[in-house]
């Protein structure tokens, strides 16, 4: 069995074949998928596919960096009003973007610190975006840390000390379609970190690993991408299947 542990099945992108693409998950053996919030506008559409695979999807609760704006307060108070009405798997995704705009940095980083917070207090994992501010966010995490807080770097793609850094905070590395990249680099970090510490992810509709590279990403891809990790690493697929269940069973609890 595998487990994808972000992907917007809830996207637009999946508007037309939406059951399709989840009962081709599920034939691949991806028995679990993990749903990020990105703002207000996509709450609706993920708890319904929540609503209607309760046993195979999974909703996470929080605000996406790039969804973080000037009036990112009135965002913030729905995602801590529905933290408050219900359960979620993690708060998340959260973090820190400074690929698209860096105009509003300090927001989202008060707006992570807030939300790192309540998932302290449901005692709920963070699930962490970081595009070009891997270390500003580190930065930013460790003052925050606990001995109950933990988490995982969604779509990790950086150097050996990157993930030490990632690993010493108790922390998980989300690997997903880059690590069958060409040149993504992942390649000569993967050996050097240890199976405890990853998770499987697709981050659908977004960055479909090769073959399908520059395609629409999906959920039924993950073998994928464990493949790849089996090859890197010398090992068989069943253990990377095993592994990354088990770890993505943990983070999430």
């Amino acid at each position: 069995m595998f487990i994808d542990t972000h992907a917007h099945i809830y996207a637009q992108q999946f508007e037309k074949d939406q059951e399709d693409t989840l009962q081709r998950a599920f034939e691949q053996g991806v028995n679990k998928i993990y749903l990020p919030n990105i703002d207000h506008t996509s709450i609706d559409g993920m708890l319904e596919v929540e609503a209607k695979y309760p046993d195979n999807c999974f909703a996470m609760m929080g605000l996406h960096p790039c969804s973080v704006k000037q009036d990112f307060e009135k965002e913030l108070y729905l995602v801590e009003d529905w933290l408050n009405k219900r359960f979620f798997a993690a708060v998340g995704e959260i973090g820190t973007d400074l690929y698209w705009d860096k105009n509003f940095y300090e927001q989202q980083a008060e707006a992570f610190e807030i939300q790192v917070g309540w998932a302290k207090k449901h005692q709920r994992p963070i699930v962490i975006h970081c595009r070009e501010s891997f270390q500003e966010t580190i930065d930013l995490l460790k003052p925050l840390m606990d001995d109950k807080l933990t988490g995982v770097f969604h779509c990790f793609t950086g150097s050996v000390a990157d993930a030490q850094q990632v690993i010493e905070l108790g922390f998980y590395l989300g690997i997903g379609g880059v690590a069958t990249f060409k040149n993504g680099g992942l390649d000569k970090v993967l050996p050097e970190v240890s199976l405890e510490h990853l998770v499987l992810e697709t981050d659908c509709p977004y960055l479909a690993p090769v073959p399908h590279r520059g395609k629409r990403n999906e959920s039924a891809y993950v073998p994928l991408i464990a493949q790849k990790l089996a090859e890197i690493k010398g090992i068989t697929v069943e253990e990377v299947a095993q592994n990354t269940t088990k770890n993505a069973e943990k983070l999430f609890a």
